[in-house]
């Protein structure tokens, strides 16, 4: 199963509603989230503080502050037939 990551705050409203809308995506698409809070690591802070929330498919950006659900669609199908 792929394992997407999604860098977030506890805090940030933005965040809960991107994870929320993920949920009934991992099923359709069958991946996972990784959920890292940015604010427990100083360069994850740096990099990504205004940003958040951040879905990332390795190191590729998939999209921030809003969920992106057609170029979630694109990136995940981009991936259909891989191994792993």
């Amino acid at each position: 199963m792929k394992t997407l990551t999604l860098y977030f705050r506890e805090y940030c409203s933005l965040c809960h509603q991107m994870l929320a809308q993920l949920q009934p995506l991992r099923a359709q698409y069958g991946f996972d989230i990784d959920v890292v809070d940015v604010d427990a690591d100083p360069v994850l802070e740096e990099r990504y503080n205004e940003l958040v929330p951040v879905l990332v498919d390795g190191d590729t950006e998939i999209c921030h502050w809003h969920l992106d659900e057609a170029r979630l669609a694109a990136r995940l199908a981009a991936h259909t037939g891989e191994i792993g």
